[in-house]
């Protein structure tokens, strides 16, 4: 086929315009093209008064070569499928391998394994992805939290309740595998093509059943309820693990071989791994708030007088400051809502979350600073653990005060602090919202966020505000309403691995955004694969 790239398309056009700017492009003749495929097209809004598509495309026409050979336009090049490939499997042992942790890396290192004939034992120590999401709206609801089924923890790892981003600055042959699949059991096609990929958190929790059932379709053993609580190791080989099933009973899984994607918030199984003498090491992660904006205010900046013919805007943000710190924009949620995501009483955790559809009144985004082993108190491999709980705890007792840290169905809990970013600046505390209301639920608090955050964060924040505003007028408008605390944005330790995928303890595969290899739902999706390659080419 024929690859032709940067055709400038209007917002109104449609095939038929871009299958006639192809032709031209190529000289030829009305209806000469056989078959056009859209392969990418985003938003060019440099220029507000001639703001358009750019779409790359791929074409089938008789004569390629000469059509090639007489065509001198740079944008014009010859394409070739290269069509991902699993490896042959050599793995030979009579046990099958166990994933542990049902995120978009174990999911697909699970479906990649069953598609390859080794279908592998799957442990999630949360439910279902139907009874996770009544758990979570209960949650949002009354603040009952349930520890093992929660924003956290269940059927689709973290992602499930996020905007289903699909971007990532990696450039893996994984990545047509990954989005075909995810095609496949339900998202929308568009994420084949677009620039900035979504796939919204209500059609993303079908997506997530689907493949759950083709697991088991394929013979996989899918337990839920079961939380990974130790290994056992045999000569520096791992020969089985042990589990905690929800009636608190242990289940022992023989295995040599596995595959462990435990998503950032499992500190429980960080100190587990710590404890058996797995080796870890400290990572360097994030801290900051979501910040809201009225999404209609965003749009009409980011696109001008098109705005309304477009989808919800966003904008990604970044500075380095004389501090020697980073402040960055990460997760924006156009059209979507600030969501409580904590996953155990007496913390208070924030993150982002937009439905397919993105047509809420705010937009957020993660607004944070750069943090690392020099901020942490302590040298182990968990001080970065601590250090989250740290400001966790403080977010819990400046947003509920001294609620103690359980359910009570007759005081407000889980109530997160909030300021505007007017009284931010200024170093004053908040009494309540202006023009932009706050959508966390349950609650939240208005306050002073300096209380619950590390002193560099708030002054690097501070920074960047006016910066970030020079770039998209209206970021640091007084009423858009600061949440907080953000402290997840990745994981706070890496589980060590060499070239095989393998920890120093043979047969244990570290996989996925919590063992550090990751950065969200496509990253994830594309290391459970490259993992899966390595245990199924394993003897």
């Amino acid at each position: 086929m024929i690859q032709i790239s940067n055709i400038h398309l209007p917002l109104e056009g449609g095939e038929d315009q871009l299958r006639k700017k192809a032709e031209r492009i190529l000289g030829l003749r009305p209806g000469q093209i056989e078959q056009i495929d859209l392969v990418r097209q985003s938003v060019d809004a440099r220029r507000k008064s001639d703001v358009h598509y750019v779409c790359t495309v791929r074409v089938s026409v008789p004569g390629e070569a000469k059509v090639l050979a007489r065509c001198r336009d740079k944008n014009v090049t010859a394409w070739r499928a290269e069509p991902y490939v699993f490896p042959p499997v050599r793995r030979t042992s009579p046990l099958p391998p166990v994933v542990a942790g049902m995120g978009p890396a174990g999911l697909f290192a699970a479906l990649f394994l069953a598609r390859a004939g080794l279908p592998p034992v799957v442990l999630e120590r949360g439910r279902p992805v139907e009874e996770r999401t009544e758990d979570v709206e209960r949650f949002w609801a009354t603040g009952q939290l349930s520890p093992a089924s929660n924003v956290q923890f269940g059927e689709g790892g973290a992602g499930t309740f996020s905007d289903g981003k699909l971007t990532t600055g990696t450039h893996d042959g994984r990545i047509p595998a990954v989005l075909s699949a995810l095609v496949e059991f339900g998202a929308p096609a568009d994420i084949v093509w677009s620039h900035k990929p979504h796939i919204g958190t209500d059609v993303l929790r079908t997506v997530v059943k689907n493949l759950r059932q083709e697991l088991r379709r394929l013979g996989c053993d899918v337990r839920f309820g079961h939380r990974l609580t130790g290994l056992e190791i045999r000569d520096g080989r791992l020969a089985a693990v042990t589990t905690e099933n929800e009636q608190g009973g242990r289940v022992d899984v023989p295995c040599d071989a596995l595959i462990l994607a435990p998503g950032h918030s499992a500190r429980d199984t960080f100190r587990m791994l710590h404890e058996a003498g797995v080796p870890m090491e400290q990572k360097a992660f994030a801290v900051g708030v979501r910040i809201e904006h009225r999404q209609a205010a965003i749009s009409q900046v980011q696109y001008g007088p098109a705005w309304e013919r477009l989808p919800a805007a966003d904008y990604k943000l970044s500075c380095h400051l004389p501090n020697g710190r980073s402040a960055f924009t990460f997760c924006v949620c156009p059209g979507g809502q600030v969501v409580a995501a904590a996953s155990d009483y007496g913390q208070v955790v924030t993150n982002g979350m937009s439905l397919r559809a993105r047509d809420g009144a705010n937009i957020n985004g993660g607004f944070l600073v750069g943090v690392g082993p020099g901020d942490f108190p302590g040298t182990d491999p968990l001080a970065g653990v601590r250090f989250q709980e740290q400001w966790e705890r403080a977010a819990w007792d400046l947003g509920t005060g001294n609620a103690p840290p359980v359910f009570d169905p007759s005081r407000p809990i889980f109530h997160a602090p909030a300021q505007r970013v007017g009284d931010f600046l200024a170093g004053r505390p908040s009494e309540g919202p202006g023009a932009i209301r706050p959508t966390y639920r349950p609650g939240v608090t208005w306050t002073d966020l300096s209380r619950c955050l590390p002193g560099c964060v708030t002054d690097t924040l501070r920074q960047a505000l006016p910066l970030f505003d020079r770039k998209v007028s209206g970021f640091a408008e007084p009423d858009a309403v600061l949440t907080g605390v953000e402290t997840r944005s990745s994981s706070p330790v890496r589980i060590l691995r060499d070239e095989t995928c393998q920890s120093a303890l043979r047969g244990l595969y570290p996989c996925g955004e919590g063992a550090g290899y990751a950065g969200g739902i496509m990253s994830a999706a594309v290391d459970g694969i490259r993992v899966a390659e390595a245990v199924a080419g394993g003897k």
